[in-house]
């Protein structure tokens, strides 16, 4: 293992309860609970494991990680051992109690997922009526407090006419940063890959319209699972003849597109250790190995790190060492985790010269 590869961002599911009923859910999130779920001591003890060789953020994530009555137990801990953490939730269960706890416990930023500017298009997308009012409100109670908080959106069909508008809504609220995350077809969302997802050309309208947002904005904006934004940063600012950083420092430093088992992991609320929460392959388990174990020894993570394994036009692609595809939507379309990246537009100059 490189340096570059060390583990940056961990996306730790505490649990998979969740109280919303997303139609894009990665976790499948129910209201109910679930066979398996790590107790604190062994999250604790995996913890300790991660910050005795390695620095990373931890986010605490799920379902919805508030349904955990010891999740700011284990923020503590994880910021009692150096980590900075963070916390993603849907914003509903912020009370103002709850505003003062997440301060309180060490997590460094929140953030929200918003998937529309407004209460019809967010409300339909997340299933429960309100969900839109109850986010704004919790988010309030976060400025209120002083907590750093990001917005979260995924990006489909039904709401990519509002980018402008949830922008807007973010430095309205306060938000330090808007993330967009490009639909992926696991979970839930594999119901809506047909119905949802962007076509290749829309994809790289959305991206480019980042790029030119991001060059005026006064937020950190980001793209997540869109590893071809850092072709579209190269290419842009070859045109335009500027230097331009495909990262900055903090919750949003990435030196390069799929971090999936190289700079990025996942760890279930059973312990299974994924390259991302998009990709259902298992590396190992927390409760059977060590982090360290898991993630320099992995067979799947030292093929995700190998760029000259890509194949089909990611393979040849003159920008694979910055971009290299999104491997969750490689594996739902071609079941390779490999295999080129199905919704990108591009067509490398080794396939246009042949």
């Amino acid at each position: 293992m490189i340096e570059a590869d060390k583990p940056r961002l961990i996306f730790w599911e505490l649990t998979k309860e969740c109280n919303l009923a997303c139609r894009h859910c990665r976790a499948e999130a129910e209201k109910r609970s679930f066979q398996g779920e790590l107790t604190l001591a062994q999250i604790n003890a995996a913890i300790d494991d991660i910050a005795s060789s390695y620095s990373p953020i931890i986010v605490l994530t799920g379902g919805e990680p508030l349904y955990r009555s010891d999740v700011f137990d284990i923020a503590g801990h994880a910021a009692a051992k150096g980590l900075r953490t963070a916390l993603a939730t849907n914003g509903t269960l912020i009370s103002d109690e709850i505003a003062a706890r997440i301060r309180d416990s060490g997590i460094r930023r929140v953030s929200v997922s918003l998937d529309g500017s407004n209460s019809r298009t967010h409300d339909t997308f997340r299933g429960i009526p309100g969900s839109f009012d109850a986010a704004l409100r919790g988010i309030a109670r976060l400025h209120d407090v002083g907590v750093e908080f990001q917005i979260n959106v995924t990006v489909t069909r039904r709401n990519d006419s509002e980018l402008e508008d949830i922008y807007r809504l973010t430095k309205t609220l306060g938000g330090r940063a808007l993330h967009l995350f490009m639909l992926v077809p696991v979970g839930c969302g594999v119901q809506l890959a047909d119905s949802d997802m962007l076509t290749a050309d829309r994809y790289e309208e959305v991206l480019n319209w980042l790029y030119e947002q991001s060059r005026r904005a006064d937020m950190e904006l980001r793209a997540t699972c869109a590893p071809h934004y850092y072709r579209i940063m190269r290419q842009r600012a070859k045109e335009e003849e500027v230097r331009r950083h495909a990262s900055r420092e903090g919750f949003s430093a990435m030196t390069r597109g799929c971090l999936a088992g190289s700079g990025v992991c996942f760890i279930s609320h059973r312990g299974d250790v994924q390259p991302c929460g998009y990709l259902p392959i298992t590396a190992g388990n927390i409760l059977n190995q060590s982090f360290r174990e898991i993630w320099e020894s992995s067979d799947v993570f030292a093929r995700l790190r190998d760029p000259d394994a890509l194949s089909g036009k990611c393979g040849v692609c003159e920008y694979r060492m910055v971009c290299g595809g999104c491997r969750a939507r490689a594996y739902y379309e071609h079941g390779e985790i490999l295999a080129e990246e199905p919704f990108c537009a591009y067509i490398p100059s080794r396939v246009t010269s042949r």
